[in-house]
């Protein structure tokens, strides 16, 4: 028994008695799975006045769960049960139209396979009415620009983890500012950009939860991970922990799924847990892996230095790899504050700063993308500094770019765990196009920098080479 009041107890016991499955459960009365009757005891919980909780809800479930399932039940109820409003109407709203359509043709056909429910709903090719309420159900899309003058009782939001823009929610929750009890529920797989709309409410409701942000008419669900929790993507015992109808799963699309897709894919879609990038570079773990904090450059260390730099918008960083074992450590790091438009590079320091990591180290090379530093390093080099010219952003690239991911699978380079470098590293992507296989962005003016890990490449590229030498061989100053 809930220790709570609830409607939710009714609304599991009307999809039992009224609504049936499609597809492979085709013809199956509808009967909630323990999972799903909680949420819905969570949504549909009441205040000491006997009204609804929550105003929004914010449930996060991977996919193949039937969590559209669910929805289109919920709306079915909110338009034939619901009297917490009179002429309830429900809204369906999805990134597109073939996405906002699920929901209700599930609830369509839910409709017509119930003799009693067709008896008192009209189904349209784009609207459901109830007759005895005038209540109407209907879908919109974000593809079709914001729904201004809807006035909605209950709204839900599918798969908002494509919307690139909140417009839509926006135009819709405050459609509904006027409703006795609204509910807005928004149903969702991670996404990879903490930024996004999606991203935004999931990190408020997880302020929610743990108590940081009061707001009781917020409501909170989520299957799978946390961020920056610990978990081996390809052990079905943590699939089973994150999928909650795993009894009921196909097992072996899984199994399939997560040989063919990306990993980074497979862990927002099938896990529900959130990624650095849309496409991740490294398989999950490998770099953390590689922490060794008990390692540090000591001074008179053979090294080489990899330089990347930026003048205003990016970030410039030295890295330093031991030419002994390939040991990768951050030297120094300039990074444009959040919001400071006015943020210039300070040139001066970062030559400095190279000087010093000269005198402190032995250093074979410093490896460098010349752009935007050109001056600075034929300054360098005009000083006696071992220079050697490597830009980043062609063909060059591939080789090194293998062979640190190489080195990386076969444990052959460490690091101290340094967060900054974690953080560039998680931040990468890999892109094949017509210059070659190389590093990038998540797109080109994305504020998730990468540049500690375009640095590292090419240092470790340079680092192995000299490895391969003899040590009494003096560096040649040369331009690649």
């Amino acid at each position: 028994m809930l220790d709570y009041p609830s409607h939710g107890p009714k609304v599991g016991r009307f999809a039992e008695t009224f609504l049936t499955l499609n597809g492979s459960y085709a013809g199956q009365p509808f009967v909630p799975l323990p999972w799903m009757q909680e949420v819905l005891d969570d949504i549909f919980r009441l205040t000491h006045t006997g009204k609804r909780q929550y105003r929004e809800y914010l449930l996060g479930v991977p996919r193949k769960n039937a969590k559209s399932t669910l929805v289109a039940g919920i709306a079915v109820y909110q338009l034939v049960v619901d009297r917490s409003d009179k002429a309830p109407q429900i809204i369906a709203a999805a990134g597109d139209r073939e996405q906002a359509r699920l929901v209700f043709a599930m609830a369509r056909d839910m409709i017509l396979s119930s003799p009693e429910l067709a008896a008192i709903c009209t189904v349209h090719k784009n609207q459901i009415t109830n007759n005895e309420t005038g209540g109407v159900f209907k879908v919109v899309s974000a593809d079709a620009g914001a729904s201004h003058g809807l006035n909605p009782s209950t709204v839900i939001i599918d798969e908002y983890h494509v919307h690139k823009k909140d417009d839509l929610y926006v135009a819709l929750s405050s459609g509904s500012a006027m409703r006795n009890q609204p509910l807005t529920i928004i149903i969702s797989t991670a996404g990879f950009d903490l930024d996004s709309p999606l991203g935004k409410k999931y990190q408020y409701g997880r302020k929610v939860q743990s108590g940081e942000v009061a707001d009781p008419s917020f409501g909170f669900t989520w299957y799978g991970p946390k961020e920056g929790e610990d978990f081996d993507p390809y052990d079905e015992a943590v699939w089973e922990r994150f999928n909650p109808s795993w009894p009921i799963m196909n097992h072996e699309y899984l199994r399939n799924q997560a040989r063919l897709m990306p990993e980074s894919e497979f862990i927002r879609y099938h896990l529900n847990g959130w990624t650095s990038t849309q496409e991740a570079w490294l398989p999950h773990g490998a770099w953390a892996a590689l922490t060794d904090e008990d390692k540090k450059l000591e001074p008179g260390d053979r090294v080489v230095l990899g330089f990347d730099g930026a003048a205003t918008g990016d970030c410039t960083t030295i890295m330093a790899v031991r030419i002994a074992d390939l040991y990768v450590e951050k030297v120094n790091l300039w990074e444009r504050p959040e919001g400071d438009k006015s943020y210039r590079t300070p040139i001066l320091d970062v030559e400095d700063a190279i000087r010093k990591a000269c005198k402190t180290y032995k250093v074979q090379e410093v490896v460098a993308d010349p752009f935007f530093f050109m001056r600075s390093l034929q300054i360098l080099e005009d000083e006696g500094y071992p220079i050697v010219e490597f830009p980043t952003n062609g063909t060059r690239m591939a080789a090194p770019t293998k062979l640190f991911f190489d080195a990386v699978m076969d444990e052959g380079l460490s690091h101290n765990g340094d967060p900054a470098l974690a953080r560039h590293v998680a931040n990468t992507q890999v892109k094949s196009d017509a210059r070659g296989y190389r590093v990038a962005k998540e797109y080109k003016s994305s504020s998730r920098h990468i540049d500690m890990t375009v640095a590292a490449i090419i240092a470790v590229a340079r680092a192995a080479l000299w490895r391969e030498q003899e040590p009494a061989r003096e560096p040649q100053v040369h331009v690649l």
